[in-house]
């Protein structure tokens, strides 16, 4: 079964994701690739907080605990190679498109997937993937339509009498693509030095705030956007208007009345509003304060005369 009502113009299909997690990542010495952390989350969790959006997730690996609920399946047999990887995650979706993805790509975020499928909409192609700093094709960072890997696996089968060991190329060879590039996305982690970039990279000044908040919403089970512009100059006010600890219990308790009250982006940005007009007012007293203090001003002391 397969979406049949077309997306609204300018909105990507809804699809399903598959996230090729087993395999035996040789050049890491055999290491758990999908469990290696970068920025504090397990490579797999970022993989799974950029697809969030899809209908279905479907793993194919062992199971194993994971920051949201996913469907896991595995080859027959295991180890069987990417083709034989795919097409068992495939039996278990139903949307008309289908996100491809491997388990170690630190960078992917959601928006990178929603401009595969708007290319992939706009093309007419059988797949849309990214491509890296050096122009290769990557294609499990690819959305692809899901009749034509249906199709195309089928007649590889046929052809091979199984899928197992066949290499990708078999697959993306016969279909019509469209190329994305990217080279932030489509960096993945095939080696120790490639996790110990991905680290470092994140700690940059531009990237480490993004990466920090996400990390902590991810670890909380948080889903909820908010203008996190709009926290830190409520942080910036309380700490220099009243003092410097005032700023995280001011931003704690501005989480705390939001949840209490709608809980959305709206009701946070309410509370950080009002609480910013707080600080302001308590700085303003202290300036006035000190002014009447300096210039002798302020109520006289009672006579002693």
């Amino acid at each position: 079964m397969t979406d049949a009502a077309p997306a609204a113009p300018g909105t990507p299909a809804p699809y399903d994701a598959v996230v090729l997690a087993g395999g035996a990542a040789r050049r890491l010495g055999g290491a758990d690739k999908p469990g290696v952390r970068v920025g504090g989350r397990a490579l797999l969790d970022r993989v799974l907080a950029a697809c969030a959006d899809a209908r279905t997730t479907v793993v194919v690996a062992a199971p194993r605990p994971t920051a949201r609920p996913v469907r896991w399946t595995r080859e027959d047999p295991p180890g069987g190679g990417p083709l034989a990887a795919l097409a068992a995650g495939l039996r278990h979706t139903t949307a008309g498109h289908t996100v491809v993805l491997s388990a170690d790509l630190p960078f992917l975020r959601p928006g990178t997937l929603r401009r595969l499928l708007t290319a992939l909409r706009d093309t007419g192609a059988d797949g849309a993937l990214l491509t890296d700093a050096g122009g290769r094709d990557q294609p499990l960072v690819a959305a692809y339509r899901t009749a034509a890997l249906r199709r195309e696996l089928a007649a590889l089968a046929a052809a091979h009498g199984a899928l197992t060991g066949l290499p990708l190329r078999r697959l993306t060879g016969t279909l019509r693509l469209t190329r994305v590039p990217d080279p932030l996305a489509s960096f993945d982690c095939d080696t120790w030095d490639d996790i110990a970039d991905a680290r470092a990279r994140i700690r940059e000044h531009g990237h480490v705030l993004d990466e920090w908040i996400s990390a902590v919403k991810d670890e909380l089970g948080i889903d909820l956007d908010v203008d996190t512009g709009v926290l830190l100059d409520l942080a910036r006010d309380a700490a220099h208007g009243v003092a410097r600890p005032a700023a995280p219990l001011t931003t704690f308790l501005v989480g705390y009345a939001a949840a209490r009250g709608a809980g959305g982006p709206e009701a946070v940005a309410e509370a950080a509003r009002k609480a910013a007009a707080l600080a302001l007012r308590w700085e303003e007293e202290q300036s006035d304060a000190a002014g009447k203090s300096a210039s002798g001003g302020g109520p006289s002391a009672p006579d002693a005369g």
